[in-house]
């Protein structure tokens, strides 16, 4: 074997090995591809046929060329749109072959090899190439070395895309587990991680939360009157109503069903509670658009607050508390509505 070959080919099994991003694939690759060429600059470009243009992303300069990362050049004027176009990808003699390319006048480039790096499908994604300011004459099997080299960046570059997109998948799926899809608020999920959070600051810092459990009663009634879309509705513009009433850095999340609930950081107002509870009942109260011609008065929701200060509980333990302090307001609003609806005494009743 060819001695020069021998180490080639052992860096170039450790570089696709242990190669973790296109950078880190890539400058290995640029440094074989000088060793192999003899040519001052190696360099990628990616190329932006929309835009006309061709950017160089990475390169390595060893003498007087340098070739620029990060510079971007009109596409039409570049040697590498050139060689493409005529399918001459070397020449030692630049400005007798491509006289009219500014770019490589401004660069300075003699000598000049390059080879497409493509996806799967054939389309152009950019080019790997070598060049110098001197005429030179290329060792031979170089356009071999160039190719493999540039099959290898292009199996890269689909896979980071590949992998860009299975980012953005999962980054859509997690969202979906932590959100309520008919309302667009964080769920149960996201509430419990939020509030285990909250509760370990509460515990370093002694400050405390206000944690509300809100039940929107009579709901049942609107979905058996109205039907299920109307419910919906009504869910949504709950939870709207209820956001825009809230301060920044409140949660607000719904946990299924007629139930939301809201954490809040205390004020430690006096009675924070009790005002907390009412302003949260307030904000339920009231008129309702739902659209499909159906307006909704609303005589609001049954609100329990619970204030937590630092301590051991855990997320599942306030909503547990949060969850009867409401069940304690529904039973006082309905003493209050059955005392509303007794007949004063000496009063006659109609039976």
């Amino acid at each position: 074997m060819d001695p020069k070959i021998d180490p080639l080919l052992v860096q170039l099994a450790q570089t696709v090995g242990g190669q973790q991003t296109l950078e880190t694939l890539t400058r290995p690759l640029l440094e074989m591809l000088q060793a192999v060429t003899g040519l001052e600059s190696t360099y990628l470009t990616t190329i932006d046929l929309a835009k006309g243009e061709q950017h160089i992303l990475f390169a390595r300069n060893s003498r007087t060329m340098q070739i620029p990362e990060g510079a971007s050049f009109p596409w039409h004027d570049t040697l590498c749109k050139r060689a493409l176009d005529e399918g001459r990808m070397c020449t030692s003699d630049v400005p007798a072959a491509w006289g009219d390319s500014e770019a490589a006048a401004a660069l300075g480039i003699r000598t000049y090899v390059s080879s497409a790096v493509r996806a799967s499908d054939g389309s152009l994604v950019g080019t790997l190439c070598a060049a110098s300011a001197d005429s030179m004459q290329l060792a031979p099997n170089v356009d071999r070395v160039l190719g493999m080299f540039s099959t290898l960046i292009g199996q890269h570059v689909e896979r980071e895309a590949l992998m860009g997109q299975l980012r953005v998948a999962n980054a859509k799926l997690a969202s979906f587990a932590m959100t309520d899809m008919l309302t667009s608020l964080p769920n149960r999920r996201a509430l419990v991680q939020e509030l285990t959070r909250m509760l370990a600051r509460c515990q370093r810092d002694g400050s405390a939360l206000l944690a509300a459990f809100i039940d929107l009663d009579g709901f049942k009634q609107i979905n058996d009157r109205h039907g299920h879309d109307a419910g919906d509705q009504f869910l949504v513009a709950m939870a709207a109503r209820l956001g825009a009433g809230l301060r920044a850095g409140d949660v607000l999340a719904r946990l299924g069903g007629d139930e939301f609930v809201v954490v809040a950081h205390d004020s430690h107002a006096p009675d924070s509670a009790a005002g907390f509870r009412d302003h949260l009942a307030r904000l339920t109260i009231g008129h309702f658009a739902l659209g499909m011609d159906l307006d909704l008065d609303y005589l609001g929701a049954s609100v329990g607050v619970v204030r937590i200060a630092s301590g051991s509980l855990t997320a599942e333990d306030v909503l547990v508390r949060a969850d009867a302090a409401m069940y304690e307001n529904k039973r006082a609003r309905r003493r209050h509505q059955a005392m509303l609806e007794r007949p004063l005494p000496g009063r006659l009743v109609q039976a």
